[in-house]
């Protein structure tokens, strides 16, 4: 496979906008966007699991501030667990069946 496949010379997209992602095959563009929707599915499911099961937890102390806190905890594990409990494996798979 030649590295130079889907390059893009920047005077091209300057001349010709519209002309940005011809070279691109779209089917694998399809792909990467339905397997991000369904790593942002996963990492939703996985943050409103983690909220319930913080929700009385003490943690980070108490009060207003705490609330943040947990949100932001519970906000970046879910993010970086995205596409690891096998949820999102699933949904692409059985979405990406669909689609054909």
């Amino acid at each position: 496979m030649d590295i130079n496949t889907n390059y893009v010379d920047i005077n091209t997209i300057k001349k010709n906008p519209s002309d940005n992602y011809k070279n691109l095959d779209s089917s694998k563009l399809e792909d990467d966007g339905l397997r991000k929707v369904s790593n942002d599915f996963e990492a939703f499911f996985m943050k409103q699991l983690l909220d319930i099961s913080l929700k009385d937890s003490t943690f980070a102390g108490e009060g207003s501030g705490s609330d943040i806190i947990k949100g932001m905890y519970t906000d970046t594990i879910s993010r970086q667990s995205a596409g690891t409990l096998g949820i999102s494996d699933m949904l692409y798979n059985f979405l990406s069946e669909r689609k054909k």
